[in-house]
């Protein structure tokens, strides 16, 4: 399968490696030292599932260049999405699937006002990756799960055929029937582990290990449950339970990406988790404090990072 992938990043450089490895004709998109380093020694992974190499790889700071693909997994930040999706049209065919991997609920909207609709396909991730320096990568949990499904609902033999590839490259996959479940699942999860990270400056682990901010972290996921509820997203009643409890089970001292980009003093994708839960919150009537704690906190934090750029 040809696959590009757009944002070299945590998420994106770790999939694309697995990917690549596997065999498939994998095209990286990448600026700067990161993409001197993937053209001239290639990417080197480690982390809880082992240590690999691949090289050489493909890699490009053009997309056009890579010509129409089968598939592109769309990994930069969210603050990125609409200086970036021009460039992927070059890229289209007509069975060319679009996976956002990104934070946040409303990517794959505003991916398709560029793309169009039918090119776009819902997803999500679960994974601790983060790129530690120029052409390597770090996986600080076990958990390497995608779920993407059609926008429109059901299956498609182009998602039958992105699962299957994935699978064969080891990342468990899942075709959803109904998307827009999962997004709101890891939007959820997202805003309780960012905002915590961040704010504790501690690891997940160590965050329930302490009742009060374990509280917190069960706060926020509960407040954004309510919030896709009165949106009309069917997440299960027990779904902040569910993920505390999945939270339970990641390894040690796993931290999230923004917590990286925090300490990094890097931009945050504040304005498009807690941001969004607290707009949305207040459009639906439904209490949002804890996730405006979060953005109160960290806005001046973001507001240094973006007058940087």
């Amino acid at each position: 399968m040809r696959i590009l992938v757009v944002g070299s990043g945590g998420v994106g450089g770790y999939y694309g490696a697995l990917l690549a490895r596997a065999g498939e004709e994998v095209t990286f998109v990448a600026r700067g030292e990161n993409l001197a380093a993937l053209r001239t020694r290639g990417l080197q992974v480690k982390g809880v599932r082992g240590e690999f190499a691949v090289h050489p790889v493909r890699a490009t700071d053009d997309p056009a260049s890579a010509g129409p693909v089968d598939l592109i997994l769309f990994c930069v930040k969210a603050y990125d999405t609409e200086a970036v999706a021009p460039l992927l049209r070059p890229n289209l065919g007509p069975q060319t699937a679009v996976v956002s991997l990104q934070n946040g609920i409303e990517k794959e909207e505003q991916l398709a006002r560029v793309l169009g609709e039918g090119a776009v396909m819902g997803g999500v991730t679960y994974l601790f990756s983060t790129r530690v320096a120029p052409g390597q990568w770090e996986q600080r949990g076990g958990v390497q799960k995608v779920v993407f499904g059609e926008l429109r609902g059901g299956e498609s033999a182009r998602g039958r055929a992105i699962e299957a590839t994935l699978r064969r490259a080891g990342i468990e996959a899942e075709l959803s029937p109904n998307v827009r479940v999962p997004i709101w699942d890891k939007f959820m999860t997202i805003c309780a582990t960012s905002g915590t990270t961040c704010l504790t400056r501690l690891p997940i682990d160590e965050i329930l290990a302490c009742p009060p901010s374990r509280a917190f972290l069960e706060g926020l996921l509960g407040e954004v449950h309510r919030v896709a509820r009165a949106q009309g997203v069917n997440l299960p009643d027990d779904a902040p339970a569910q993920r505390a409890a999945y939270l339970e089970k990641l390894e040690p001292g796993a931290r999230t990406s923004m917590y990286h980009d925090l300490v990094a003093g890097r931009r945050m994708e504040l304005e498009f988790l807690h941001g969004t839960a607290v707009r949305l919150g207040r459009q639906l009537g439904i209490p949002t404090p804890l996730c405006f704690a979060v953005y109160a906190a960290l806005k001046p934090h973001d507001d240094r990072a973006i007058r940087k750029q």
